[in-house]
């Protein structure tokens, strides 16, 4: 086994009021992709802008190859040899693939003119060393898909000859085939002898790309364990969240009512065929599919959000009006969108705001005053409720972790009565722990009486949580399993394109 190439030696991290980093110790090796993992708010993000030189830690430092540094800029590290790849990717777009990957160091004559023909000749060798020979230097980095644009990251973290670089949650929003290519990318990376940090709160994909890993709590180190072969996924999850979880999804089987909500052929923009499906009370339908498949465009004709050319969709029996998502609400049905940041959550506005929008109507005084004191008691009882940690309703919700922004949405309907959630990709982005409170959230939806859809791209969660389960491919629903006919094998063999 190879020496350390990083070591971080008692980082700390403060902010006013927060400890964000205590005393953070543990090497990592060239020749190997280390795993960091933990809840959200475990001290991660930060542990990764202090690498970065985002961030100088408060107390400690790191050791680099034998020698003691503290970064206080970015592009100290990047001159040091690490590159921090994020999940949302720092490229311009206005600007070319070759421009992309040699900003702040392009091929220059006498210092001060730009040499273009050497930064595209430069930029399409570190590209095809990656194996991206179809990535056109000279094209403009908003136009290509973000597989392609993760890629222009990577070449550009290899253009500062970079010996550690660290990805975070890098297949967040990747189809199964780019993953594939990714780790592909990763484990050529690795096996050329730089150091690689990986953050996912995907187990699975520790398991099938990472050597060693470090478990972060609290902004505490609680392991590091170099050969990742001798723990099991449940020693993981136990050091993440402090304790077991036997049973993460909380399934109970449920007895159940009458159908609650009912779609006949519906006919929407990203549908190839009609669709219909019904949803008795009681029940938890999970559409699994693959990116691509039509699941969000189906969700949201259902909720009015996205228009419908043709079908009709029934709650209790009634009618919903298409293309009205406040009918929809009226009627009892809610909608949690799978891009949070976008759709789901006022990022400026407070915990209190952002879980009164969509029921204001309904608590506000004559229908036109905002009754605010009710909306703090509102506010105040859910986020007890489900355990929501935020300093006070004040907050604003940008501040807030992926899994606490969640509930906050969650919480957003639960004050008044729904007949049906449609909740797409409830739980991406979120940590193991988190994910369990959610699922016992959605249980009790269902064991309340409701009727829900899950839209889920992890095929064990879908399993896991799912009464019913429905495949669709190509905007198409293809198949449909009960919990005891369903296997990974069939799920996935339904969902793959034909041909």
């Amino acid at each position: 086994m190879s020496d350390p190439y990083l070591q971080f030696d008692a980082i700390g991290r403060t902010f006013p009021g927060v400890v964000a980093l205590d005393q953070v110790s543990f090497a990592a090796r060239v020749g190997s992709v280390h795993a960091l993992m933990g809840e959200n708010g475990a001290g991660k993000s930060t542990l990764l802008k202090i690498l970065a030189g985002a961030q100088p830690p408060t107390s400690g430092w790191m050791v680099l190859n034998g020698e003691r540094r503290i970064f206080q800029h970015t592009t100290d590290a990047l001159r040091a040899g690490i590159a921090v790849i994020y999940q949302e990717l720092h490229l311009v777009p206005e600007l070319s693939v070759a421009e992309n990957i040699l900003l702040g160091h392009p091929p220059t004559m006498a210092g001060c003119f730009i040499r273009r023909r050497d930064m595209q000749a430069k930029a399409k060798v570190l590209l095809d060393d990656l194996g991206e020979t179809a990535i056109d230097p000279a094209a403009k980095v908003g136009a290509l898909p973000l597989a392609q644009r993760q890629m222009v990251e990577i070449a550009k973290a290899l253009a500062w000859d970079a010996k550690v670089i660290a990805f975070d949650e890098p297949t967040s929003s990747l189809s199964a085939k780019e993953t594939d290519r990714l780790m592909q990318v990763i484990a050529q990376l690795r096996d050329a002898g730089r150091v690689i940090f990986y953050v996912t709160h995907r187990m699975e994909e520790v398991y099938r790309i990472c050597d060693a890993i470090t478990i972060l709590r609290d902004g505490r180190h609680v392991m590091t364990e170099p050969d990742l072969r001798q723990v099991t996924r449940n020693d993981l999850v136990r050091a993440m969240v402090g304790r077991d979880v036997k049973d993460v999804f909380a399934y109970n089987p449920r007895r159940l009512g009458a159908v609650k909500l009912e779609a006949r052929g519906i006919v929407a923009k990203g549908l190839s065929a009609p669709i219909s499906l019904s949803v008795r009370a009681g029940e938890i339908v999970g559409l699994f599919g693959l990116i691509g498949a039509g699941r969000t465009e189906f969700l949201k004709a259902l909720c009015g959000v996205n228009p419908r050319c043709a079908g009709e969709v029934l709650v209790d029996g009634d009618d919903l009006a298409a293309g009205s998502p406040a009918a929809a609400i009226r009627a009892g049905v809610v909608y949690c969108p799978e891009d949070r940041k976008a759709e789901g959550i006022l990022p400026g506005a407070s915990v209190r705001e952002n879980m009164a929008t969509g029921t204001r109507w309904r608590t506000a005084l004559h229908k036109v005053l905002v009754n605010f004191k009710r909306e703090e008691q509102t506010c105040a009882d859910f986020t007890q409720k489900l355990g929501i940690r935020t300093p006070g309703p004040w907050q604003e919700i940008r501040l807030l972790s992926g899994g606490n922004q969640q509930k906050v949405i969650l919480a957003r309907w639960m004050s008044g009565p729904v007949k049906v959630y449609l909740l797409d990709e409830p739980t991406r982005g979120i940590d193991v722990g988190a994910r369990a409170e959610i699922y016992r959230l959605i249980q009790k939806f269902a064991e309340d009486g409701a009727a829900v859809v899950v839209v889920s791209s992890d095929l064990p969660e879908v399993m896991g949580l799912s009464d019913r389960f429905c495949v669709l491919r190509e905007g198409a629903l293809v198949a449909e399993f009960t919990r005891s006919e369903a296997t990974p094998e069939g799920m996935l063999a339904a969902a793959m394109p034909v041909g």
